[in-house]
C-alpha cells in the first residue's frame, strides 16, 4: 500500500504543478515512454551553450507541455491575462539561451536558423536576414527611431510583452493532447 499511496500523491503534487488531472498524467506518461522508449528520460537534443538540460524526465515534460494546455472557457479576464504572460515568458526563455534577461540578435538568429534548418530551400544567408530584420522590427517597437551610432542590446521581457501585444497568443499556442478536453486554468 505504501507505493501506491507514494504514486497517488505523486500524482496529485503534479496536477498542482501542471494543472493537468490524473487520466491527462497518464496519458501524458504513456507518451512520454513512447518517446523516451521506455526509459526514465528524454534526451534533449538540442545543442547549445551550457545550462541546457541534457535529459528531460517526466516531470520536466509534464511542466513544458503544461504551457501548451488551451485555456479555460471560465477563465476570468484577469486568469487569461495571467495565461497569457506565463505562455509568453515561457517563449521569451526558449529564445534566451544564456537566461540573462535579454535576448540578442545572436541569441534571435539561432532560433531563427534552428527553425529554418529543415527547410531545403532557405539557406543559413536568408535565415539570418529574416533574423535581423525581425530584430530591427522589435527595436523600431521597442525604442522607436534609433540613431545612426546607437545599438540595440536585445529584447528585455517588457520588450517582448510589447512586440506581443494585439497577437491572441492565449489561444494559438496551444495543443489539444490526445483528444482532451478543454483543461483547467493555466499555472
Amino acid at each position: 500500500m505504501g507505493a501506491a499511496h507514494s504514486a497517488s500523491e505523486e500524482v496529485r503534487e503534479l496536477e498542482g504543478k501542471t494543472g493537468f488531472s490524473s487520466d491527462q498524467i497518464e496519458q501524458l506518461h504513456r507518451r512520454f515512454k513512447q518517446l523516451s522508449g521506455d526509459q526514465p528520460t528524454i534526451r534533449n537534443l538540442r545543442r547549445g551553450p551550457s545550462g541546457l538540460a541534457e535529459e528531460i524526465n517526466f516531470e520536466d515534460f509534464l511542466t513544458i507541455m503544461s504551457y501548451f494546455r488551451p485555456i479555460d472557457i471560465s477563465m476570468d479576464e484577469e486568469q487569461v491575462e495571467l495565461c497569457r504572460k506565463e505562455k509568453l515568458r515561457f517563449l521569451f526563455h526558449m529564445y534566451d539561451s544564456d537566461s540573462d534577461g535579454r535576448i540578442t540578435l545572436e541569441e534571435y538568429r539561432n532560433v531563427v536558423e534552428e527553425l529554418l534548418s529543415g527547410n531545403p530551400h532557405i539557406e543559413k544567408e536568408s535565415a539570418r536576414s529574416i533574423a535581423d530584420g525581425a530584430m530591427m522590427e522589435a527595436a523600431s517597437v521597442c525604442v522607436g527611431q534609433m540613431e545612426p551610432d546607437q545599438v540595440y542590446e536585445g529584447i528585455t521581457f517588457e520588450d517582448f510583452l510589447k512586440i506581443w501585444q494585439g497577437i491572441d497568443i492565449e489561444t494559438k499556442m496551444h495543443v489539444r493532447f490526445l483528444n482532451m478536453e478543454t483543461m483547467a486554468l493555466c499555472h
